[in-house]
């Protein structure tokens, strides 16, 4: 069956690719599924969110499995921001490398261990079944780390350069995709979801 994921987003796409083959030989987003839909993600969770994008796209795309997924990094030192507006933080055309520095001076007075930081992806599933109707499935996966005292790394998007991964010794941007997808939020979440899908591909 086919699978849409509600992103645009490509790197978001090699990473879902990536974990769930195996399952379907068909993983698109919804931009190749040529699906292009305002959706209003007015939840107050990341698993929330998640389902409000799955729900929505599943009704248009009643014939597929839609996956969605709100993530977003949680700082403890500041209440938890910038959490499920992670990527609306201070505009959503605000350049992160302007968000991320504005984390750093946030926390100019934290000790080292005030740092603690955390990415939380939540995946939520809707799949049609036979008789017509549909099951839905959240899952969620979080990543710990610290906030770097300085930006980090080519190799990530968004907030990657300023978490510090701890059993790495550098920042989620420094780390290789192997070894980010190990440990990542998204990847735990999606081999929940993997195992979720199996198990009604088994059933079904």
């Amino acid at each position: 069956m086919k699978i849409i994921f509600a992103t645009g987003n490509k790197n978001k796409m090699v990473e879902v690719r990536a974990i769930l083959s195996g399952i379907s030989e068909d993983i698109v987003s919804m931009k190749e599924a040529g699906i292009d839909v305002d959706i209003v993600e007015d939840g107050t969770t990341f698993e929330e969110n998640a389902m409000i994008k799955a729900k929505a796209i599943a009704k248009i795309a009643k014939d597929a499995i839609v996956l969605a997924d709100d993530s977003g990094l949680e700082v403890d030192y500041i209440n938890k921001e910038p959490g499920i507006y992670s990527s609306r933080y201070m505009g959503e055309d605000t350049p992160y490398s302007v968000k991320n520095q504005a984390i750093i001076d946030r926390l100019k007075d934290a000790k080292e261990q005030q740092r603690t930081a955390r990415f939380v992806c939540a995946i939520a599933a809707v799949v049609p079944q036979k008789d017509g109707s549909s099951k839905e499935h959240v899952v969620r996966g979080t990543f710990e780390g610290l906030i770097a005292h300085e930006p980090a790394g080519e190799n990530g998007f968004g907030y990657d350069p300023i978490f510090y991964v701890p059993e790495y010794q550098c920042t989620s941007s420094e780390m290789t995709p192997e070894q980010k997808n190990n440990m990542s939020h998204r990847g735990k979440a999606l081999r929940m979801m993997k195992e979720i899908l199996e198990k009604e591909k088994a059933l079904d």
